[in-house]
């Protein structure tokens, strides 16, 4: 029972931790209103092309995938390495290795496709 208790307690405080700036800060909570409101004045608002931020999108979230497929390789490498000579673990890491390919490979190839439709259709409408 104290065990419980004092888990609860633990987690508590570090909720309260968690919640301590926006208390100490109450006063100066910007949720983002006046960057909207500016921008109906012609200030704030980007003139940057939408086609271009979906570009940006695109290339930060297959960077971001392409990160994990090379994060699933070098996992399962080591644990190739470290499978001691066990064929079950070894194994093992022979699928994830496959895995970390084909997401790589796909990965890869979507960003191509990707990148080649955005690059066509910013050409074809004079962008």
């Amino acid at each position: 029972m104290n065990k419980k208790i004092l888990k609860h307690l633990v987690v508590f405080a570090m909720l309260s931790l968690l919640a301590l700036p926006m208390v100490t800060m109450a006063q100066n909570i910007d949720v983002g209103m006046n960057e909207i409101t500016d921008g109906f004045n012609g200030e704030g608002l980007s003139d940057t092309d939408p086609r271009i931020i979906v570009a940006r999108i695109i290339n930060v979230a297959m960077l971001f995938l392409g990160i994990i497929a090379v994060v699933i390789i070098l996992l399962a490498g080591f644990k190739w390495m470290t499978a001691a000579g066990n064929e079950d673990k070894v194994g093992e890491a022979k699928k994830l290795m496959g895995a970390g390919v084909i997401g790589l490979v796909i990965v890869l190839s979507a960003w191509g496709i990707a990148t080649f439709l955005l690059t066509r259709l910013i050409n074809a409408t004079g962008a």
